[in-house]
């Protein structure tokens, strides 16, 4: 049986390099060491994308939303290779079939599953969902290289 892994925000401030106001997750939770894990996003209005994205009807961007994939992602591949990956960037290669399946607005809760479909070497693939009260929301394929591993 695979040991789950729970990571809170002061550690993903240890481990990818992001911050405010491009730090997209909050935590990561039910993290199965080199397999999958599942990153979580309050969405709230105080955000600054809402300012602008639109005004009077805030909806989060696709892009970020994506980048909620591949911050959580590489918390999975920190988590999985260990200290020595901590704090090194992360580079998008790809994203293949992107999907918006309904807007993510400020009160929801982003559960963000991401999925191992290969490694090699240093570059990885992800099948990653979004999900808002256990619905989709958006998907993707997402690849990306860990610099210097």
């Amino acid at each position: 049986m695979t040991e789950l892994v729970s990571v809170d925000i002061q550690r993903i401030l240890e481990m990818i390099p992001h911050r405010y106001p491009f730090l997209l997750i909050d935590k990561v939770v039910d993290i199965a060491i080199g397999e999958s894990a599942v990153g979580i996003k309050n969405v709230t209005m105080n955000e600054p994308q809402f300012t602008g994205h639109f005004p009077g009807q805030p909806i989060m961007p696709g892009v970020l939303i994506i980048e909620s994939m591949a911050q959580t992602a590489a918390i999975l591949v920190v988590q999985t290779l260990g200290e020595d990956a901590e704090g090194k960037l992360v580079y998008f290669m790809s994203i293949d079939n992107a999907r918006f399946r309904k807007p993510v607005v400020p009160g929801d809760v982003m559960h963000i599953h991401v999925k191992k479909k290969q490694r090699r070497g240093p570059v990885w693939k992800f099948e990653s969902e979004v999900r808002v009260n256990d619905q989709v929301v958006a998907e993707a394929t997402i690849a990306a290289m860990i610099r210097g591993s």
